[in-house]
Order: structure tokens, then sequence, then C-alpha cells
């Protein structure tokens, strides 16, 4: 366990500054002293993909501390090799805005702090990322005033490293971590479920307010700004953190544990069904790493009795006779767990894909994870809410993905207004659309830098309840925000002016409608999948246009390879009992059993190649996700009329190329 920091710390001199020169990273990891001003510009946007890239993540243990910033990008060079950080001496690390976006991975901060990093000072962080960092006893601070008096040599106090942190937040840190935090404060401990004061309250507040834990530093009322711990109807984990969060727990408290409502939690195997032919793994001989990481999981299951969704094989698949049921971890809350007016946390940070019905879903770390199943708290730093309203009319053939590219174009969005925030949608376009649109909506809340994403449940919400689960759900009066509740901001988007649009290469946030494009962009692979385009409803848009197609004779162009990947066994069998299956074979495409696959860099659908391009109905397109090459995003029908076409192509202007 970490030990409680002292009241001030001094620093090694030598910083890490990420820049994006490539020869100023290059300097200071070889021993070299460099300034920051000759360092700027910082890079922004450094994504845990970059600091610990996917096909690490098997390693669950001090080997992490070999790998921080190994897939970090600059300049077109990889400038900070294996190995390099670990010995160095470096101790803090500077860079520009949004650091540690993208995936929730522990493993970032994990393997920083291994490596001997202390402090990582930055002009802004991604919410889950920071509260890892806090969760470990690594710390982050926005203030670059400290820089001059680290290089200085001087002594920084705790005060100053802590200043503008909730109060939870420093009294973990000061602690030395949440395990040791949690030991200390937390025992076993109820949510209320009631509301004790009037004010008014969005619905994500009410949610929290129901679920919210009183102890020695939090409120059973908390406001936004307070740190808090609630109580979680669900909890889940998937085979890249079970092991660490096992080896964290039996380490820290020996075995076998006592774990906290264990009929709560749930385990998937989601993200490595393919890994054999995952490029990146096979070609560093990491296969076997990961089937040692699933048994971990497995064994850790077994063990406390856990329920486990595991993932098919194709054998398996074939020899299926529908008894299993397995997909994607956040897919399959929304399918089959959670409830309108609910809280639900996993490891992952798409977790806010079941807002989408109304309840309050979002990602944790490793170390949170693991101190919610000894504990039943989950800590969190109320936020603030967006209140996004799409009003008008969607085009046809304009989809949820299309919204959400556009949403994540606004200057506002890209310039981080929506880190850490609660995306509550709303207006009339919401009310016209389905659960699985209003889902991707909220599942890619994690590309906005949000909190996590909420739709007040509906008549439309109880239909899909009624329909896909066979319940009976009536939505109580108090699911909605009170009409005097406070945003930040409201952010109004007339949707009737949204057109089909594409992410370039590099960051969903780079979203530009498909036909400014001007110059034709060539693809050699198009995928249709994940958790965010692998739902009964993408697969309706990918039949439409390959049936379409298929109808015409038309196949998948010359040189490019099409691969749809169902997001649970529930969306395979609706799509074989729907007959959807004939015109995806006819048309020439690959179909996958349910898993996270390309979308983790971690089966078919991934590039092997640099100069290859995809064209990807999944929701990040960071350096490095999904293969080497340059990675498209797009909605599932702009994905399956690009792979007829060969080119990156919307569905309407495919009607129109071939009209008969």
């Amino acid at each position: 366990m970490q030990t409680p920091l002292p009241s001030s710390v001094r620093f090694s001199p030598r910083i890490l500054y990420l820049s994006q020169c490539p020869a100023m990273v290059k300097k200071v990891v070889v021993g070299q002293q460099v300034c920051l001003a000759d360092a700027r510009p910082l890079r922004d946007d450094v994504s845990t993909d970059e600091i610990t890239p996917i096909a690490i993540l098997t390693n669950f243990d001090d080997e992490l501390g070999r790998y921080p910033y190994s897939g970090f990008k600059a300049g077109g060079e990889f400038p900070i090799a294996v190995d390099a950080m670990r010995g160095s001496g470096i101790q803090v690390v500077v860079a520009g805005r949004r650091y540690g976006k993208g995936s929730s991975r522990e493993h970032s901060p994990a393997a920083e702090n291994l490596a001997g990093v202390q402090l990582v000072i930055a002009e802004s962080f991604e919410r889950i990322y920071r509260q890892n960092a806090d969760n470990i006893g690594l710390i982050t601070s926005t203030d670059f005033s400290l820089i001059a008096r680290i290089e200085a040599g001087e002594d920084i106090r705790w005060e100053e490293l802590v200043a503008g942190r909730d109060a939870l937040a420093a009294a973990i840190l000061r602690q030395g971590g949440l395990l040791s935090f949690g030991r200390a404060h937390l025992g076993r401990i109820s949510a209320s479920g009631e509301i004790t004061s009037t004010r008014p309250r969005t619905l994500f507040e009410k949610i929290v307010a129901r679920h919210a834990l009183t102890t020695e530093v939090t409120s059973a009322d908390p406001t936004p700004g307070d740190g808090a711990f609630v109580q979680a109807d669900w909890r889940f984990i998937h085979e890249y953190y079970t092991g660490m969060a096992a080896h964290m727990l039996h380490a820290a408290f020996g075995r076998p544990l006592s774990l906290n409502d264990p009929q709560s939690i749930l385990v998937f195997e989601d993200h490595t069904s393919y890994v054999q032919e995952s490029p990146a793994h096979v070609r560093a001989g990491l296969v076997p790493n990961v089937h040692r990481m699933v048994r971990a999981q497995r064994d850790f299951a077994g063990e406390y009795r856990l329920a486990i969704h595991r993932t098919l094989t194709e054998l398996e698949a074939r020899e299926d006779d529908g008894s299993n049921v397995a997909g994607i971890s956040h897919a399959m809350m929304a399918e089959r767990y959670a409830l309108p007016g609910q809280l639900v946390v996993g490891t992952d940070s798409h977790t806010p894909h079941s807002g989408a019905l109304g309840c309050v879903a979002f990602g944790i770390g490793t170390t949170d994870m693991a101190n919610a199943f000894v504990t039943g708290a989950v800590r969190l730093t109320v936020p603030q809410s967006l209140r996004i309203v799409l009003e008008g009319k969607l085009a046809p053939g304009v989809t949820a993905k299309d919204v959400v590219l556009h949403l994540l174009a606004q200057p506002q969005i890209r310039a981080g207004g929506g880190v850490g925030k609660v995306f509550e949608f709303t207006g009339a376009v919401i009310t016209q659309m389905s659960t699985d649109e209003r889902a991707t909506l909220t599942n890619m809340t994690a590309e906005l830098g949000g909190f996590t994403g909420i739709v007040a449940p509906d008549g439309e919400t109880e239909r899909f309840l009624r329909e896909r689960r066979g319940v009976q759900f009536v939505v109580e009066d108090w699911m909605c925000s009170d009409p005097d509740a406070s945003y930040a901001q409201t952010i109004g988007i007339d949707c009737s002016t949204v057109p089909a649009m594409v992410a370039s290469p590099g960051d969903p946030g780079n979203g530009r409608a498909l036909g400014s494009l001007g110059q034709k962009v060539r693809i050699d692979i198009a995928y249709g999948g994940s958790c965010t385009a692998g739902k009964r409803e993408d697969f309706e848009h990918y039949h439409e246009v390959l049936r379409w197609a298929a109808d015409r004779g038309l196949r998948v162009a010359s040189g490019v390879e099409l691969f749809l990947q169902f997001g649970t066994t529930a969306v395979r069998d609706h799509c074989v009992a729907a007959g959807y299956i004939d015109a995806f074979e006819r048309v020439g495409a690959r179909m996958l059993q349910p898993s996270c696959g390309a979308c983790g860099n971690c089966g078919p659908g991934g590039s092997i190649r640099s100069d290859q391009v995809t064209v990807s109905a999944i929701n990040r397109n960071f350096p490095g996700r999904g293969g080497p090459g340059s990675v498209w995003l797009a909605s599932p029908p702009t994905v399956a009329a690009s792979a007829i076409a060969g080119e990156l192509m919307s569905f309407e202007e495919l009607k129109q190329r071939f009209p008969n």
C-alpha cells in the first residue's frame, strides 16, 4: 500500500515535457534538461491509448512500469521507447489539454507511477484518468506555476499540490490511495434511498441522492463539486481489469475476501475472444499473456461465485444452442440488467451506454472497482450538467452517430467544455429516437469528455424494456429533471442541419460533413460493430444498405474487406431470425461473433499496415486505435455504403451512383 504523503515534496528537477516536437521529448529521456518555453507547444489530447497501448494491458503487475508513453506520438514519431522511463529519474511530466482522454484503463497512471512518475501537470485532465491517479496516489495538478519552482529544487507544500481539488480527493491522496482510505473510513454502509431536501434537481442529481452514502467525510445530499460515495445497483468488470483488481485486493486484504453484495457484481469476457487474430498481440507474442489474464478472471469469478458471461469462439458459436448469453459488457447491461433510476458502474469508459434507459451509469477504474467490491462504496465527484437540446428533424439517412460526431466538432466541446460533465440529452429529436439510437449518444459521452450521458425515461423506454426484455416497467413521476434545475450550460443543436458526418483520423473531435471532403478517400477496411454500433438498430442500418446493394448484384469493392461484428448474442439471434445474414453474405461481409474486437485493436477489422485506411463505426480513432493505419469514424449506413463504393460515401450518394 502507498504511505501517506509528507507535508511537502521535493521532485527531481528534470521534467518530461510531452511536446509536439519529438526532439524535445527525446532530449529529456536521454538525460538532458529542457525548459517549458523550448518544449512548447505541448501535446493536447494525450490519450490513455498512447500512455499504455492496448497490447500491453495484459500486464497487471509491476511489469507495467516498463511501458508508459510507449504509444505517445509527436511529429509522426514515437519518441519514448519501452523501458525508457523506469530508472530515468523523471518524476514530473507536463502536457497540454485533456490529458488522459479515452479509455478508463487504470493501467495508464499505474504504469506512470510504477516508472517513478509522482506528479503530472496538465492544462486539464479527463475525469476518469484523474480519479484513477488519485486512487493510486499519483498527484495531478493544473498549476503551471509549480514548474519553475520544481526546476529550482524547491519543496512544494502539500496544500499547493491539491489546490482546487475537492476535499475527498485531497483526503484520498493524503491517505496514499483509495484502498487505504476505504479501509480507514468505509464500513458496511447503506444508502437511504430518500431525498431529504426540496431544492430543484436534474434527473442525474436525483438518482445520485437516492444512492448517496453518509460517511465521515461525505454527505448524503451532495451538490455539484462535492466528493461523494454512492451505492451502485450493479457493478461490472471485464477481463482487462479483473486480474489487476484481484491482485491488489488479495495483497491488501488477504484471502478469502468478503465481497459486498456479490449478487450485484457481474463479470464479462468481452474484449479478447479474437485475440489470436490480433496482429498487435500475435506479433508481440502476447497471446499467452491474454490467456493468462482471462484465466485470472475466470479463477476470481469461480472462487467468489460471481455471475460471468463468457464469449464464444467461432466453433462454439456454430454449436451454440442459443443458451449462451454473451456480448460486450455495457451493451449487455442495457439489454439485460440496468433499469431507469438505477446506478450502474463498470470498468469501461463506455459504461454510460445504459444512460439511454434513464439510469446513472459511469465508468470507474480498477482501484475504484476493487474498493467497491469490498466496501460497496463507489467514489465520485458530483459533476455539473450540460443540457443538450436536439431540435428539428433528422434528414433521411442521418443517424445518432452523425449527431454525436457533429456535437463533438462544436468549438466549446473541442475546447473541453464537456470534460467531467453530465450530458443530459433532451428535445424533440430525442423523443423520436429509439433506445438503441439514444444509447449511441450516451455511449459516446466518453468521447465528449463527459462524466456520463442520460436520457429521461419515457414511453419509448417502457416499450424497449417490454419488447426486448419482457419487463413491465412503468416510469415514475420523479424520473425527470425539475423544470428549474440548474445546468452549467444549455447547448442547442438544430438536427435538421446535421449532414452525414465523418471524423478524420486522430481524434473523434475531427468531425466534418462527409460531403465537404472534396477529394475522395479510398478505403481498405470497413468495420461495423463495437458497443456503439453493434446494436440491433445498427444492424438494421447495415442491412438496409447491404440488402439494397445485394439486390442490384453489388458486392464489397475489390480490395476492400467488410467486417460486421455483433454487439451481443441477442443482436446476432435477431439478425438470424430477421433473415439479415443472407444479404450480408451475398455482398461478401465477414460476420464476427460478439466482442469488442477491432475497436480495442484486438481482432479482425483492424489494420495491419500504416498505409491502410479504415472507415469504422466504432467510437474513437486515437493514434494506434484499431491498428497502425488511419481510421475514419462514420455512421453504420456510411460504413456499409463505403464498403460497397470502395471509398468514403453516404448511402444517399451510393444510391445516386447506382440509380437502377
